[in-house]
């Protein structure tokens, strides 16, 4: 199995390989090879910066001759007007630079931004902001970091490192307890000890999944405010509650004031906005 840099690093090759391909005939023919200068990161939209780490593999993995001059980190709040770092070297890196760059760090800023917003929303609460599976293919690692960098939590990373028993799950399996007792079964087999969340669509559900145990987690699937309200009662805090399922930024709060310890977002990653920023010779 990939770790999250090796990860990373793939994707930064792909990048640049789809990106520059045989040439990037327009700097190469107009820029000398032996020239020098320097470009400033600007910010031209107030958020949460995130993607910097990132950003200073860009430019080592393409040309570890650039020099990075860092003045903010990521998890800064940044407004426009800010320089949150400038690059020093060869002019023909920092153009074929530039755009993988800039693409990372504005979808990574932006998530962040969004994440915060939502953490902000919930403070106060004590239920935190997850995120969910629904990621760009091949960036998942950097943007559940930007989650992260905005306040939010990670749900799983993918489908290796917890067991998620959702509603398609539970039909193929036969039922609640069949699934709950082939996850045990599965688990002790394989010598795991994955935490076990399972997917409940109604009262009736949360009682079969008290009664018979080897949960959790409870996910609370397009549950209202109020039934999330009684089923919080009648969990009583002996798993984790999860609400999850058509949850607006305007209804956040009504959910998490119900009592669940998690609400999972999908917009985070899904339909979030890039942060505005450039990438200027200075």
């Amino acid at each position: 199995m990939y770790t999250p840099d090796e990860l990373n690093d793939k994707l930064i090759d792909l990048a640049f390989a789809e990106d520059i391909g045989e040439g990037d005939h327009t700097t190469l023919c107009c820029i000398p090879a032996e020239a020098e200068g320097k470009s400033k990161l600007l910010i031209k939209e107030e958020g949460i910066l995130a993607g910097m780490r990132v950003a200073k593999e860009v430019f080592n993995r393409f040309d570890n001759s650039l020099r990075v001059e860092q003045f903010m980190q990521d998890g800064d709040h940044v407004m426009p007007g800010d320089v949150p770092m400038i690059v020093t070297g060869k002019i023909q890196s920092l153009l074929q630079t530039e755009r993988l760059m800039l693409n990372i760090m504005q979808r990574m800023s932006g998530i962040a931004t969004m994440t915060a917003r939502y953490v902000e929303r919930l403070k106060g609460t004590g239920t935190r902001v997850l995120d969910t599976r629904k990621t760009t293919p091949g960036m998942r690692m950097m943007e559940k970091e930007a989650v992260k960098i905005g306040g939010g939590v990670n749900h799983r990373i993918g489908l290796f490192d917890m067991i998620l028993l959702k509603d398609n799950h539970i039909d193929f399996c036969g039922g609640i307890e069949q699934a709950l007792d082939r996850c045990a079964a599965y688990q002790k087999e394989k010598g795991l000890s994955l935490k076990v969340e399972i997917e409940c669509r109604s009262f009736d559900d949360i009682r079969r999944v008290l009664a018979h145990g080897g949960a959790d987690r409870i996910m609370l699937d397009n549950f209202s405010v109020e039934a999330t309200r009684q089923a919080v009662l009648l969990i009583d805090h002996k798993v984790e509650t999860e609400s999850s399922g058509g949850i607006t930024f305007e209804t956040l709060r009504d959910y998490a004031e119900c009592g669940v310890d998690y609400i999972s977002v999908g917009a985070l990653t899904h339909s979030v906005k890039g942060l505005d920023m450039s990438f200027k010779a200075c």
